[in-house]
Formats: structure tokens, C-alpha cells, sequence
């Protein structure tokens, strides 16, 4: 899969492989699927706007990282992704900056584009890490 909005060739960076998953028929393990794709692209959508909102409201961290886990269930005979768990974990250096941290987080969940664009529950349980910088 490539993106000429990417300038990606075949054999690029700008490409990516992707396959059935090894849990379905002919699947092959170790190869980008849809639903990585899928649960991807919420987790880097949510990193994104964290990013945006942080600076916006002059939010001082140290780093962002973000677990994620899709949910794949059969519906009504038909398969979909039903959740998306988002574990963000953000590491501030300052206590004080606890509170803004979460609500930068709590906002960019609210105003997170593709969180808002699918059917999936997107959950998410934040956690904030406060690492004191020795001098």
C-alpha cells in the first residue's frame, strides 16, 4: 500500500505491506493487517492531537507513548473492530503540571478526529508519570 501523497515508491519508505492476518485463512504473520491499521491509526490520531492541544495550552512534558489494543468480534454475523483500548502514558517533570496533563489528555480524546469518525468504543485510561530531572 502507498501513497503518492507520500512520494512513495514500491520499494520505499513511503510504502507499507500489508496482508490478512495470520488468524484468518492464507493470514500471514509479522505483516501490517487492516485491523493494526485500524487500531493505528486511533492511537497516532490521539498522539497527534495530544501533541497540538499540548503545545496550545503551553504543556511542558517530558514524553508521549501509547499502547493500543483492537478489538475484533463477530456482529450479527459480520466481523468489525467494536473497541479500541487506548493506553496513553504521558511523563511530566513537575507535580503541579498533573492536572493540565490529564485535561490535555481528556481533550484530545474528546477531539481526536478518528476516534470521532468510527463506530468502535474507543476507551482510553491515561496515565501520568512524573519524572524528576536530577541536576
Amino acid at each position: 500500500m502507498c501513497s503518492p501523497e507520500l512520494n512513495g515508491t514500491v520499494n520505499s519508505g513511503g510504502c507499507i505491506e500489508v496482508a490478512t492476518p495470520p488468524e484468518f485463512p492464507k493470514g500471514i504473520p509479522g505483516i501490517w493487517s487492516p485491523e493494526h491499521l485500524f487500531t493505528a491509526s486511533v492511537s497516532s490520531c490521539l498522539m497527534t492531537t495530544f501533541l497540538a492541544i499540548a503545545e496550545n495550552s503551553k504543556l511542558d512534558f517530558i514524553s508521549f507513548n501509547c499502547n493500543s489494543k483492537g478489538k475484533l468480534e463477530q456482529v450479527e454475523g459480520k466481523f468489525m473492530m467494536t473497541e479500541v483500548l487506548l493506553e496513553p502514558v504521558v511523563v511530566i517533570s513537575e507535580v503541579k503540571d498533573y492536572d493540565r496533563a490529564m485535561k490535555v489528555l481528556q481533550k484530545s480524546e474528546v477531539n481526536c478526529l478518528i476516534s470521532n469518525s468510527v463506530r468502535a468504543n474507543v476507551v482510553m485510561k491515561p496515565v501520568i508519570q512524573i519524572e524528576t530531572v536530577n541536576t
